[in-house]
């Protein structure tokens, strides 16, 4: 089977295909038929060499598919569709691959609602967003910033954060307000904007602006970002927080039922088959795309 990897770091030509042989699922594993599996910024973090390691190593994170073999112990049916997040930065295989073997366990029903090109955009932002406001255990009604609410992560935590009663403010691009406002964004922060100092019971940093954004927190507030290790340093009885993403098939299941419900919004920019998964890097590179790239064996 063919696989998306690096050997060595570098830019989008460093990404290679190359072939494995089928893996096999053992006790409590499933193979999964990859149908589609989103390029994240990790996977540029990867490729680029940020996270270290050894090649080489597999890319992506996202995968949606169907169930393709079953192994002892894991309840799975053969077709049924399936989606989940695969974390590791230092895998052999990742989820940009014509299959993949997992754990039984971090497996969840696809959305019924979406394909799997769409489906695909969710498990790691989704998640991600959903894991730092849990961070931040902020209750209804009180207020929190989200830097970056057009991206991927930034929307999803407008949106659960909206569906949590907090009072939500979104900080974009200008040109992204009535967007971030339909996601459900109670106000609006234009990028290049300063909001008033110590303002906010809580602050989720999806842009990585780090001081800048803890500067809107309030005393004894709480700063969630979301690339461990780059998180400012507390000031102000201020708790910071990062998110170390790990699978959650139960939070899946639920991710999945908000997708269903219209809740979470799966925004796909373009698709590349998987043999230009480097052209998909560099496409990465560019910016100015307004949802995922999503790979499709």
């Amino acid at each position: 089977m063919r696989a998306a990897t690096v050997s060595r770091f570098g830019g989008p030509e460093a990404v290679e295909i190359t072939e494995h042989p089928l893996p096999e699922p053992g006790e409590g594993q499933v193979r999964v038929k990859v149908k589609a599996a989103a390029v994240n910024p990790v996977d540029v973090a990867m490729r680029s060499g940020v996270f270290g390691g050894q090649g080489p190593l597999g890319l992506g994170f996202d995968v949606a598919g169907v169930v393709d073999a079953a192994g002892p112990g894991a309840h799975w049916t053969v077709g049924e569709r399936v989606f989940a997040v695969v974390t590791g930065h230092h895998k052999p295989l990742g989820t940009h691959a014509d299959h993949i073997v997992v754990d039984a366990g971090i497996l969840a029903p696809s959305p019924a609602s979406l394909d799997d090109v769409h489906a695909a955009t969710l498990p790691l932002n989704a998640t991600t967003a959903s894991q730092a406001l849990d961070l931040l255990g902020l209750a209804p009604g009180q207020s929190l910033l989200v830097v970056g609410a057009n991206g991927g992560v930034g929307t999803h935590a407008v949106e659960l954060a909206h569906r949590r009663g907090l009072k939500v403010t979104g900080a974009a691009e200008a040109a992204f307000e009535d967007f971030v406002r339909a996601r459900g964004a109670d106000h609006f922060l234009a990028r290049g904007g300063t909001p008033e100092p110590a303002s906010f019971d809580g602050v989720l940093d999806t842009a990585i602006l780090g001081a800048a954004a803890l500067a809107a927190v309030r005393d004894d507030g709480a700063y969630a970002g979301v690339w461990p290790g780059n998180e400012p340093a507390s000031e102000r009885g201020i708790r910071i927080e990062a998110v170390d993403v790990r699978s959650d098939a139960a939070l899946l299941a639920e991710l999945a039922r908000l997708a269903d419900q219209g809740v979470l919004l799966a925004r796909v920019a373009t698709t590349y088959p998987l043999t230009a998964a480097a052209e998909a890097h560099a496409r990465l590179a560019r910016g100015g795309l307004s949802g995922r790239i999503v790979l499709v064996p």
